[in-house]
């Protein structure tokens, strides 16, 4: 049985997998992901290390600009 943060991390690949044609897969995936998933979801996997937590490139790669939107917001 996956732990719930293994279960966000399949998700979240899925998700970019789906996307991998598109323009920008990376922003669709993080676009995806801002519109979709409760804040609670996305904070699980935000400010961790995407190679420890095995994700793709371009989940990765969409963790990376939604961090990049947080700060943003924040500052």
């Amino acid at each position: 049985m996956m732990s719930s943060e293994e279960r966000l991390v399949y998700m979240a690949n899925q998700i970019a997998r789906e996307l991998a044609r598109t323009a920008d897969p990376a922003a669709a995936t993080a676009d995806h992901i801002a519109k979709f998933w409760d804040p609670r979801m996305r904070a699980r996997l935000l400010d961790r290390d995407p190679q420890q937590l095995g994700l793709s490139e371009i989940a990765a790669g969409a963790f990376e600009l939604l961090r990049q939107r947080s700060a943003a917001k924040a500052g």
